[in-house]
C-alpha cells in the first residue's frame, strides 16, 4: 500500500466478515481546523446564511465544544448564536465572555469536497471493497487483508483500523471514529459508541452481547418515532428488542421490525457494496417543547431549507419537489409536498415553496419539523431555475400512511 506503510500478510480461516465503519468526526468543523490550527479545541459552527447578513440560515456542523453550548446540525443560526455568540463580537462587547462565544464559518463546500477525496483515496487504498454514504462516512470491508486472529493480547483486525484510523489523520489531518465488527449495522454502532476520535472493536460472537446495555435507539435503522413506538411496547433497550416477539415486531412494524429485531440479535447479511444516488435529501429538527410561535417555525424552516438546498447543490443535484414534514402532538407525523413542473437547483424556492406549505399548520403547535427534496436528478448541466411552478399542485400526507406515493418519502424517519 502507497503513502502508509505495510502490513504482514494475513489469512483468515473463518468465515466471519470484517467490517469497519468510518465515520469523520464533525467534518466541516474538522475541515475548517485543518485550514486554521488556531481553531483546534474551540467551539466551531459552519453554517450558511449568517455571513450574508441574510435572517435565514442554518447550522450544518458543530464541533463538540460548541454542541456543549447547545448548538446542534440543522438548528437555525439566530438560535445558535443565542447559545454561542461570535469570538469578534464578544471581543468586542464588553458584556459577552471570550470564554462562552465561538468561531463561525461559512460551508465552503469545494474545499470539503478536496478534503474528503484525498480520505477517499485512502480508503480506497485499504479496502478491496467500499460503500461511500456520504463525504465523510464510509463501509469497508477488509476481510481479506487482515483477520480476527489474536496477537499480543488484540486482534489482527484492531490493528488494522488502527492502520487506517492513523492514515488519515496523518496524511489528511482530520479525526475519525471508527468501529469494527462482523456486519455492516454493528460496525456502524461501535463507530458511533466512543466519539470523537475513537476506536471500538466488536468481535464475532460478541456483538449481541455489545447491544445488549445500550438504547434501542442505538440500533441502526431505529429513528425517534420508531423508538417511541417501541417503548411503547416496554422495549428500551437493544438487549429488549433482541428479546422481543418477532411476530409481535413484524405485525406492529412490517418486515423493517424482523430487520430490526435481527439487527438487535448481531445478524446483517448485507453486504458492502458502493451505493447508488440517493432519492431524496432531507434535513430536521426537533424543539425542546412543541411550539405554536409562527415566527420560530418560519425561522427553523427558512434554515432547513437552506441547508437542504446547499446539500443538493453539493452533489450536483436538481429536484422536482419540495416538501415539509410537521409532527405535532402527541407524534402525528403530517407531510406536504410540492410538485415542480421541471427539475431545479434554486436555494430561494426551496425555502419559498417550504414556508408556504408550512402555513397550513398556522396556530398548530409543532414538535418537530423537516424540509426535504426529492425526485431528484444528477447531471452536469448548469443549475436552473424556475420562475412559473404551480401553487396549487400540493401532495397530502396524513399520519404514518401517507395518502400520497411513499417511494417519494425518501429521508424523513416517519
Amino acid at each position: 500500500m502507497s503513502g502508509g506503510g505495510t502490513l504482514p500478510s494475513v489469512v483468515d480461516d473463518g468465515d466471519d466478515r470484517i467490517v469497519c465503519h468510518v465515520d469523520v468526526d464533525c467534518f466541516y468543523a474538522s475541515c475548517e481546523r485543518l485550514r486554521d490550527p488556531e481553531l483546534r479545541g474551540q467551539p466551531v459552527v459552519v453554517g450558511m446564511g449568517y455571513e450574508s447578513g441574510e435572517p435565514h440560515g442554518a447550522v450544518a456542523t458543530a464541533s463538540y465544544e460548541a454542541r456543549a453550548f447547545g448548538v446542534e446540525s440543522a438548528q437555525p443560526i439566530s438560535a445558535a448564536l443565542e447559545r454561542l455568540p461570535r469570538m469578534a463580537d464578544a471581543r468586542d462587547d464588553p458584556s459577552l465572555d471570550p470564554a462562552e462565544a465561538g468561531y463561525y464559518r461559512p460551508v465552503d463546500l469545494e474545499y470539503y469536497r478536496e478534503v474528503a477525496e484525498r480520505i477517499k483515496t485512502i480508503l480506497r487504498e485499504c479496502a478491496d471493497r467500499i460503500r461511500e454514504v456520504s463525504v465523510d462516512e464510509a463501509y469497508l470491508d477488509v476481510t481479506e487483508r487482515t483477520a480476527w486472529t489474536v496477537v499480543d493480547g488484540r486482534t489482527l483486525a484492531e490493528g488494522y483500523a488502527r492502520y487506517v484510523k492513523e492514515r488519515i489523520a496523518r496524511q489528511v489531518g482530520v479525526p475519525a471514529s471508527v468501529g469494527v465488527a462482523p456486519n455492516m449495522s454493528a460496525a456502524k454502532v461501535a463507530s458511533d459508541h466512543d466519539k470523537p476520535d475513537g476506536l471500538v472493536v466488536v468481535e464475532p460472537g460478541e456483538v449481541r452481547a455489545f447491544f445488549e446495555p445500550l438504547s434501542v435507539s442505538a440500533v441502526h435503522g431505529v429513528g425517534p418515532v420508531t423508538a417511541r413506538e417501541l417503548r411503547e411496547l416496554g422495549v428500551e433497550t437493544a438487549g429488549d428488542l433482541a428479546a422481543a416477539d418477532p411476530g409481535i415486531l413484524r405485525e406492529r412494524f412490517g418486515e423493517r421490525g424482523r430487520t430490526l429485531h435481527e439487527r438487535a440479535r448481531g445478524h446483517d447479511d448485507r453486504e458492502v457494496t458502493p451505493k447508488g444516488r440517493p432519492k431524496s435529501l432531507s434535513r430536521e429538527s426537533a424543539f425542546t417543547e412543541a411550539t405554536d410561535d409562527a415566527a420560530r417555525q418560519r425561522e427553523t424552516v427558512a434554515g432547513l431549507a437552506a441547508d437542504v438546498a446547499e446539500r443538493a447543490a453539493g452533489k450536483d443535484a436538481l429536484y422536482r419537489t419540495i416538501g415539509i414534514k410537521a409532527v405535532t402532538p402527541p407524534y402525528d407525523v403530517n407531510t406536504r409536498e410540492r410538485s415542480l413542473p421541471g427539475p431545479v437547483a434554486d436555494a430561494d424556492l426551496v425555502r419559498e415553496v417550504a414556508l408556504d406549505l408550512l402555513a397550513e399548520f398556522a396556530g398548530e403547535p409543532i414538535r418537530k419539523l423537516g424540509v426535504r427534496v426529492s425526485n431528484l436528478q444528477f447531471a452536469a448541466a448548469e443549475q436552473a431555475r424556475l420562475d412559473g411552478w404551480d401553487r396549487a399542485d400540493t401532495a397530502e400526507c396524513e399520519g404514518d400512511v401517507p395518502l400520497c406515493d411513499q417511494s417519494s418519502l425518501g429521508d424523513f424517519d416517519a
